[in-house]
This record gives structure tokens, sequence and C-alpha cells, in this order.
């Protein structure tokens, strides 16, 4: 997410949060999500599940390890104080690998940093941070990590033709808090894709991801739902290419009226489903906003 667009949010919610417990409200819905682009991979809701605008605003993961463990979010009042009075002033949508490392990407408004906050399986965490490397954006708006745990690809704001590709910090030998994490590698996009706020491996050469494009002139739909096949899994030192496709829109309902926003994305390969996070226009991004669950046929 932009700074500008950063700050309209937190200023909605410092705005709002007082009449968080108002009740009765009334208005049109958004109208029905477009129909699918892509009908070979069809994602169909099956229910939702209210986000917290404060908690859960940004992006989720599912853990697998330690057994039990709970989803986890991310939201502007889940930045430790100790991070926020550093500058790391925004965090992203986090994945976690199948044998429970869970990666959290967070930015800040200046600097030419960006960092990977890693949770191991024993509750231990670690800071890993990236030098910025020419033309490559501040913004670091998700992480996702492959299935083999040893790569990890993260994406910019903006309108890319690429997805960034890393060694997975604490988890790839090749990692250190104490180092620089290198960027090891570039996805290369057949198209360009605008304002992805997540994605989630569906297996190791496939991502779905949620865009938050407002515009509609990519795909002929806003706030779509994508899938990029890679023409290999990734791997450091080797770029990959990406095709990517538009499957549908993203859920868009609310009782007000206005700009919607795609955030995190995630896939449980132990249920087959999809969640992602839509945050609701005006004042209802306090009442409304919703984790939408979709599962594929």
């Amino acid at each position: 997410m932009p700074l500008r667009a950063r700050q309209r949010c937190h200023a909605v919610l410092a705005g709002l949060a007082a009449l968080a417990l108002a009740a009765g409200l009334a208005g049109p819905t958004a109208g029905a999500a477009a129909g699918a682009v892509g009908a070979a991979d069809t994602w169909t809701e099956v229910g939702h599940d209210r986000a917290d605008p404060l908690t859960e605003s940004q992006g989720l993961a599912s853990v697998e390890v330690p057994a039990g463990s709970p989803n986890r979010y991310t939201g502007i009042g889940t930045i430790p104080l100790g991070l926020s009075g550093r500058g790391w002033n925004h965090v992203g949508d986090p994945d976690a690998s199948y044998d429970g490392h869970y990666v959290e990407p967070y930015q800040r408004d200046d600097g030419d940093t960006k960092m990977f906050r890693v949770r191991a399986p024993d509750g231990r965490w670690s800071e890993y941070v990236h030098t910025l490397g020419p033309g490559e954006a501040r913004n670091n708006s998700w992480s996702a990590i492959s299935p083999d745990g040893q790569w990890m690809l993260a994406g910019e704001w903006g309108t890319m033709s690429r997805l960034l590709v890393f060694p997975t910090p604490g988890v790839n030998a090749s990692t250190s808090p104490a180092a620089n994490l290198p960027l090891a590698a570039t996805v290369r996009l057949d198209r360009p894709v605008r304002d992805v706020q997540g994605c989630d491996f569906l297996d190791a050469t496939t991502l779905l991801c949620s865009s938050d494009d407002p515009a509609g002139t990519l795909f002929g739909i806003t706030k779509p739902l994508l899938r990029v096949d890679l023409s290999a899994a990734p791997a450091g030192g080797a770029d990959v290419t990406g095709r990517v496709t538009a499957l549908r829109q993203l859920p868009l309902r609310s009782a007000c009226s206005g700009d919607f926003e795609a955030e995190g994305i995630d896939y449980d390969r132990r249920t087959g489903t999809l969640r992602v996070i839509v945050v609701s226009p005006g004042f209802c991004v306090l009442t409304d906003s919703r984790t939408y669950r979709l599962t594929r046929g």
C-alpha cells in the first residue's frame, strides 16, 4: 500500500474508532462481482468472516506447524511498538513455510531498505533486512514462500511486470539476520499487474494473487483474483517467467458504497480453502470488512 493510501486508511480508522459500536447502518449494496474470466480455474465463494480493521486488515496466513496453530493476521494494530518506533510502520501480507516459519513483510517511509520479520517454530523472532537494488520500490506488500520452503517471492506496489525472489529468511541456509538478504532472481511476467496486495502458492509453479487494481484496464475487471503460472519453480540465480490470468473479480459487498480495498490472500492446502481480505468503504471499514472464503470448482 502506498504512503498516501495508508495515511488515508489510518485517518479513516482514527476518525471512526469512537463510532465503532454504532448500529443501524443502511445503504446500497455494492454491485455483484463480475463473472469469471478464466473459466478453467473457477473459485466460488463459500462463506466469509468479519475482518477486524485494526488487526486483520492487511494480510493473513495459515500456519501448519506446530499442529493446531491458529491462523495469523496482520494489520495496523499488530505492528509491535518497538518496530514502529524504529520506522517500520507498515506490515503487509505474511506467509508461512510448511515447516512452521512465519514471515511478515515490513516497509518504512524513508531509507533504502525493507525488512522481513521471521518467527521460527520455537517462537523466536528475528529480522532480515534487504537493501534495495537499482529500480526497486521501497514498498513491501507481501511474501509467499515456495512449497519446498527455500525461496520466497515478494511484491512491489504499483504497475509491475515482475515479482522478486529471495532466499527464504530463517529457512534457506544462506540467510542470516546479520547479513543483507539478497535478491536472488525475478519472476518476469508476460503482462503487467497492478497493486498486488498478496500472493500464495497453490503448488510449486502456480500462484494465486489478490490485486487492488482500481482501474480495471489491465484485465477488464477491477480488484481481480489473478493466477500466475510459472515456467519453473523459483530458484536462486535463475529468473523464471510467469503467465498471468485474471480468474474473477473478488467479492465486493458492503452496506456502504465507495472504494473497496483488496488486501492479503492465503491458500490452505489442508482444506483447499482460499481466503482473501476485502476492506469495506468509508465507515463500513469498521463494520463489514470481510475475509472471504473460496473453494475451487
